[in-house]
């Protein structure tokens, strides 16, 4: 897109200096000109065909999807939309608290019963929302780091028991990175499961581990099948191993493989 060329830039975002091209550099119609690609194209090299094809979808048309989902199966199909970097934003002056409150407003997604869960991997937007909305909440935990609001605060320390008591005073859930909850020894292999859903649960929080994949490349050492990292391993006895360890929901790529590993329809 030669036209975008002159908006590559750097900036710090969240104390890393990052180049490339930046959402607040253009307009939404701008955007709507770009089109999705595969991510991960090494890994999973047949979803490129679908390169090109489809427009970068805004929230209430990622709403309206699921909403069409309920209608015609009548199943109904919550969203997980995550606030990134809302700090940074408020820092060049595009606070995104109040736009997306207006948001939730507006599709009625604001009550406690709403098909919704709101991640963020900072603190402060979390506790603001949760005086603003009823809405269910989920507190982001990375395996290592520390929210970008909160540098007194490190994630190890949100996750023990006074951490997660301290996150339930503002959200719902605790939103642990996968191996947060199952953790891997030296060879790569899957562990005994950790305290953090026993501790979790105690403080009255629900737990959603991020983010299963398929690929030998995401999986630990006893889950890989064949010697390619592109090969899908045993990824359905992987959700049923988080499932027997308690945990309460899953965020994964593979939606149906992991219903399989749950022994679900």
């Amino acid at each position: 897109r030669p036209e975008f060329a002159g908006r590559r830039t750097t900036k710090v975002i969240d104390g890393v200096s990052t180049t490339g091209w930046f959402t607040e550099d253009f307009t939404l119609a701008e955007l709507k000109t770009l089109r999705a690609r595969e991510r991960l194209p090494p890994l999973r090299p047949g979803n490129t065909a679908h390169d090109g094809q489809e427009a970068i979808l805004t929230f209430d048309e990622v709403v309206a999807i699921a909403r069409e989902a309920f209608v015609r199966t009548g199943q109904i199909v919550a969203v997980a939309p995550e606030l990134k970097h809302p700090t940074y934003f408020a820092g060049i002056d595009l606070p995104m608290e109040d736009a997306f409150v207006a948001e939730l407003q507006r599709l009625k997604l604001t009550g406690a019963d709403a098909p919704i869960i709101i991640q963020c991997f900072e603190v402060g937007p979390l506790e603001r929302l949760a005086t603003r909305i009823a809405a269910p909440l989920a507190q982001l935990v990375s395996a290592s780091g520390g929210p970008a609001d909160r540098p007194d605060l490190t994630y190890a320390d949100m996750v023990t028991p006074e951490g997660l008591a301290a996150i339930a005073a503002y959200a719902d859930w605790v939103a642990p990175e996968a191996t947060l909850v199952l953790p891997r020894d030296g060879e790569g292999r899957s562990t005994v499961p950790s305290a953090l859903v026993a501790d979790a649960h105690a403080a009255g929080l629900k737990v959603v581990i991020w983010t299963l994949r398929a690929e030998n490349a995401f999986l630990p050492a006893e889950r890989r099948r064949g010697e390619a990292m592109a090969d899908h391993g045993n990824m359905a006895a992987y959700a049923g191993a988080f499932a027997e360890a308690g945990v309460d929901a899953i965020f994964s790529d593979f939606p149906a493989l992991t219903r399989t590993g749950l022994n679900r329809p």
